[in-house]
């Protein structure tokens, strides 16, 4: 194929120079003006001419072939960490190791291209000897450098490091993508220093009003052995807790675990000390702070009946199975002295009765919106329920009663029932109920469904309503001790009984949130070096999220110190991002406006001190050489880091790289081209015209 172009390409050139020939001959041949000689060089001349004008119709193509080097980059990275700066071994210039590590990037420079980067939470170009990163994070620069290098003649990596990496893991992995050696320069130091740290707090971040919740602490000590140290637990400034701690080795860890109580809401500061030694290399991670929430998680639900009955039992016994709720019982005249606002459901059982109307609780409980949950049987005064609420109604009861055996309603989804143990109600005793007919006005969700006999009905056993925002649930039956009672018979049974009344009491007395603006944090508790968000929300009347009203917020620490921001509109909602804060204790004040309403919101956050840079002193040089051996490289300490120049060029490792582009393009877009042809033409009119010729 390529003969072939060749032998075709050699054709078109000689039908060119022949169309030239052509063109010159009846243009010269028959002209006497002129002399022969300059007749044939003007000929020539047109020739050349024509036959480049129209090689170039043919639109050829040339390949041109271009070299060009690329300098290797040097990569210096400082490692600038609160570690780095504070703990250096005795005899260590750092005035002299900056000075040597400047004069290493500009000798550098002289050669190749140099690139320097200071690194620690995050990385920075330039050279930095500040020592204020509050972690240091050795995967984040390496990351860095694979995005801003990738495909670049990286001749080699000089970092500077304690080997203390307590953010991003190892980097020693991500290094091995960049494929290039790293000369590594060993600072810190490894001789463990005298010491002694909290090194670690476990919790739960969340803790119930009363219950006892356990801290479980990690300390350590380092060249201490022979002191006694006191740890001691304070809440909110208040010693709470306090024990002594004998150190009986050098490398001394120990788990201590403080139990204390939660005996009042809301979110409490914890701080946890270890006393000093002396000669201690630092007190800063003698304590670390933390913060715990005290929530009132126990519900109160009440069991109101006109008279003792074992369904009361199970009723209670099921609820109790869940620590967050606590039951209270009243039975007739003790109806007339119960705060009804105390209780998140009410569970009326067989009220109204016969006997007892209960009518000044019913009352209570309608005007504030309680959740109830009815459960009707044999002693329930019909004529009476059907007045005290609107949402079920019977019509022509007989006095009888009338056996109701339970099915599971496959539609129901409000909330997950298991699945095998359903196959039990098969086997539960009917329940009783006042003989009548059954309505109900409006939609309902049920639970489970009514069989009679052999026949399922449509007709609700257990189902929920919801009137004007506030929730509802109706049993019709009494009897559920019955169902307890023949779990117990089988071993292997599940306890389908308390699920279904623990579950069904969790959803009646779950509060729905209806405040129309809303702001908050997405965690209680950052750290120093983290960025605070803080979200909002704003519904209209519809409940429908908007964002046209601006939004504002003020943030004050436990100092005083005001913080006023304004929140960007995201999507249907607002964010603010407030940076990174100082450490301490926050609270924040939001308002906005809608039409002519306004609306506050507020709450509060916490900011930790960071002290990661003190939970490790000791320098880790070993992991250092073996990031420089894994890659070819080189581990130097401070006062010998200039060698790496000499020890660069001996390596032969870095080169400079000529990259060759070759590219084809067409002849008539080299300018120099039509310069010639002009010249041609130029000489040859010249020539014409010196002679006579037009």
């Amino acid at each position: 194929m390529a003969s072939f172009l060749s032998f075709a390409t050699f054709l078109t050139i000689i039908a060119c120079l022949a169309l030239g020939a052509a063109y010159a001959w009846v243009l010269y041949g028959a002209n006497k003006n002129l002399s022969k000689k300059l007749r044939n060089g003007l000929a020539l001349l047109r020739i050349l001419a024509i036959a480049t004008l129209t090689f170039l119709l043919f639109a050829p193509l040339v390949r041109r072939i271009s070299h060009t080097p690329e300098k290797p980059i040097i990569v210096i990275a400082n490692d600038n960490s609160i570690s780095v700066k504070a703990i250096q071994p005795l005899g260590f210039d750092a005035k002299k190791y900056e000075q040597d590590l400047r004069q290493l990037a500009d000798k550098l420079s002289e050669k190749y291209e140099v690139k320097t980067y200071s690194f620690g939470d995050s990385v920075k170009q330039g050279l930095s000897f500040a020592g204020t990163a509050q972690i240091s994070n050795g995967t984040v620069l390496v990351n860095q450098l694979n995005d801003e290098l990738l495909n670049r003649n990286v001749g080699a990596i000089i970092m500077a490091s304690d080997g203390i990496f307590n953010r991003g893991g190892n980097p020693l992995y991500e290094l091995n993508k960049i494929k290039t050696p790293v000369y590594t320069i060993a600072m810190g130091d490894t001789i463990p220093k005298r010491d002694v740290l909290v090194a670690n707090v476990n919790y739960n971040n969340i803790v119930y009003l009363d219950n006892e919740f356990t801290l479980d602490v990690q300390v350590q000590a380092f060249e201490s052995k022979g002191e006694n140290v006191k740890l001691s637990v304070l809440e909110n400034g208040k010693q709470v807790a306090e024990q002594s701690l004998a150190i009986n080795s050098n490398s001394f860890v120990k788990d201590v675990q403080v139990k204390l109580k939660a005996a009042k809401v809301g979110i409490h500061r914890f701080t946890v000390n270890v006393s000093e030694v002396k000669n201690e290399i630092t007190a800063k991670n003698n304590s670390q702070t933390i913060f715990v929430e005290v929530i009132d998680g126990r519900q109160k639900v009440l069991l109101a009946s006109a008279a003792p009955h074992p369904d009361l039992a199970t009723f209670k016994q099921a609820i109790e199975l869940n620590k967050h709720y606590e039951v209270s019982t009243a039975i007739a005249e003790e109806l007339e002295s119960v705060d009804a606002s105390k209780y998140s459901l009410v569970i009326l059982y067989q009220l109204p009765a016969a006997n007892y109307s209960a009518t000044s609780l019913i009352n209570k409980l309608k005007q504030q919106k309680i959740a109830t949950w009815f459960v009707l049987g044999a002693q329930t005064n019909l004529q009476d329920f059907n007045q005290v609420q609107t949402q079920l109604s019977f019509t022509r009861p007989n006095g009888s009663l009338q056996d109701i055996f339970p099915y599971y309603e496959n539609n129901f989804t409000t909330y997950n029932l298991n699945t095998d143990a359903l196959k039990q109600l098969e086997s539960y005793d009917p329940l009783q109920i006042p003989f009548a007919n059954m309505m109900i006005k409006g939609n309902y969700t049920a639970v489970l469904n009514q069989r009679i006999g052999k026949v399922n009905t449509q007709s609700p056993l257990l189902f929920f309503t919801e009137d004007n925002g506030k929730k509802g649930g109706f049993l019709i039956g009494e009897g559920i001790w019955k169902w307890k009672l023949e779990e117990a018979k089988t071993e292997n049974s599940y306890p389908l009984v308390a699920e279904l009344i623990s579950k069904t009491v969790q959803y009646l007395s779950v509060k729905d949130d209806k405040r129309k603006f809303k702001v908050y944090t997405n965690k209680s508790t950052f750290e120093e070096n983290e960025n605070v968000v803080l979200n909002a929300v704003l519904y209209n009347d519809a409940f429908e999220p908007v964002n046209a009203s601006e939004v504002k917020v003020q943030l004050k620490n436990s100092e005083g110190k005001l913080y006023n921001y304004t929140f960007s509109k995201v999507g249907n909602a607002y964010q603010l991002d407030a940076g990174a804060l100082p450490q301490g204790n926050y609270t924040y004040i939001a308002s906005t406006s809608l039409g002519d309403k306004k609306h506050t919101a507020n709450g509060a956050f916490y900011i930790n001190a960071v002290i990661t840079e003190y939970q490790q002193t000791t320098a880790n040089h070993q992991l250092l050489n073996t990031i420089a051996q894994q890659t070819q490289g080189k581990m130097y300490m401070p006062a010998n880091l200039l060698s790496i120049i000499d020890d660069l060029e001996k390596s032969g490792q870095v080169k400079t790289i000529t990259y060759e582009d070759r590219r084809y393009e067409e002849m008539i877009s080299l300018k120099w081209i039509f310069a010639v042809i002009l010249l041609l033409l130029s000489i040859e009119w010249f020539f014409r015209k010196r002679n006579g010729e037009i």
